[in-house]
């Protein structure tokens, strides 16, 4: 790759930003939608101040927790939602749903291929208290050559395992492939529904939440999980995750998360009322200056010959900028590019570890307010062929520009 100068990169980054003017408005018209339809809601369950005030102990009658899973459940089509500050991350509420749907004896048909590394620990690792560990089968069918679903297989396979859980990953992960779209996922519940009535379908919605009008729930999915420091928690909600789906699946999840016979009616909220209402009325827009940062990053790299996908002007369904760097020294140059355009620990290198969960090393930059919180800018990406970095969020499409910029200066050393 020739070098540049600083010059050449930001006039090539001027005329780049022109050419994607029509893509942004379309991410821009999306976020208008989904701030109405949670306007909406707050209005309909008047959201007042006394929501923001918390509770301590046991946390019984939480008026602002009861107030938010309302919402929650409201804006995503559901019947109902659970939305605590005690899931300790995504992989957490997501175990939650599963554990909560799933019994001994039963089958878990993961239809996207293998599942998220933690995920995938949680399901059939060898420690005890796994999935495998409780008796549970688990089985994962591969997509189709296009990416997308392998609609024949999961139908042929649901009628003949009549499976408990039919599991989805909305997104792609640390894998070489697509995010799957709301449509495509509506496809797979519908399919799956048909020849195994039985079958709840469950789908891993992290990084995927206002990207598209339609959410999981909204097209026959069951029961969706994600993290409050990715897409839903706008920025500001400080830890946390959510179930929302049928009733008596979210209910099976509470009670995997508490115990059973307490399940969703205790849980403290402290102080974090406020900043979980005013994250999720930030998110659709947020999430709208996550896609813009992520369309210019591939706009850039496509115009230095990178591969990139989603390419800058396609379809979006999740905020995950996935790029090909060619090379280790690559990857880890960009995520320190990124690290030293962020406004939290700009003057750390990161460098190659060994994390917990994870096969291989991963390098990791994320200079964020709130720790690990991907829909602030950052990117990751295990150190294995072909090496892909994995760049998401962007509070601010400004800062998310700027931190491109950054990683790009890196690997062009201008």
């Amino acid at each position: 790759m020739a070098t540049m100068t600083m010059d050449e990169l930001r006039a090539l980054a001027e005329r780049t930003e022109d050419g994607l003017r029509d893509t942004f408005r379309e991410f821009e018209k999306t976020a208008e939608y989904h701030t109405a339809r949670v306007l909406d809601a707050f209005r309909e369950f008047r959201v007042s101040d006394a929501c923001f005030a918390g509770t301590t102990g046991y946390g019984y009658d939480d008026l602002g927790r009861e107030t938010l899973e309302k919402i929650y459940a409201r804006v995503f089509g559901a019947e109902s939602a659970l939305v605590r500050t005690t899931f300790v991350n995504g992989t957490h509420a997501i175990a939650c749903a599963l554990y909560g749907a799933l019994k001994s004896g039963d089958t878990l048909l993961s239809v996207t291929g293998a599942p998220y590394d933690t995920l995938l620990t949680a399901i059939c690792g060898d420690a005890p208290g796994t999935l495998r560990s409780y008796g549970i089968r688990y089985e994962a069918l591969e997509l189709a050559e296009d990416g997308g679903p392998d609609y024949d297989a999961i139908e042929r396979r649901c009628a003949e395992l009549h499976p408990a859980v039919v599991y989805i990953q909305h997104s792609r992960g640390y894998a070489d492939r697509r995010a799957l779209f709301v449509e495509e996922i509506g496809r797979i519940a519908e399919l799956a529904h048909r020849v195994s009535p039985e079958s709840a379908v469950l789908v891993d919605n992290c990084y995927g939440e206002f990207c598209e009008r339609l959410h999981p729930t909204e097209v026959g999915v069951d029961l969706m999980a994600g993290s409050l420091i990715k897409n839903p928690g706008g920025g500001i909600a400080p830890m946390g995750g959510y179930v929302a789906g049928r009733q008596d699946l979210v209910e099976r999840a509470a009670e995997r998360l508490t115990v059973p016979g307490i399940g969703g009616e205790c849980g403290a909220t402290l102080e974090s009322n406020r900043l979980l209402f005013q994250g999720f009325f930030f998110a659709p827009h947020t999430v709208s200056q996550a896609l813009k940062t992520a369309s210019f990053c591939a706009a850039m790299l496509e115009e230095l010959g990178y591969v990139t996908f989603p390419g800058a002007r396609e379809r979006r369904s999740d905020i995950i900028q996935t790029i090909r760097l060619e090379s280790a020294e690559n990857l880890v140059r960009f995520c320190q590019g990124i690290q030293y355009g962020s406004p939290v620990d700009s003057y750390a290198a990161p460098v190659p570890a060994p994390m917990p969960g994870y096969e291989s090393e991963v390098v990791m930059a994320a200079g964020t307010f709130i720790q690990g919180a991907s829909l602030e800018l950052s990117c990751d990406g295990p150190l294995r062929e072909p090496y892909l970095g994995f760049m998401q969020g962007g509070l601010t499409y400004e800062a998310g520009k700027y931190g491109v910029l950054c990683a790009l200066q890196r690997i062009l050393g201008c």
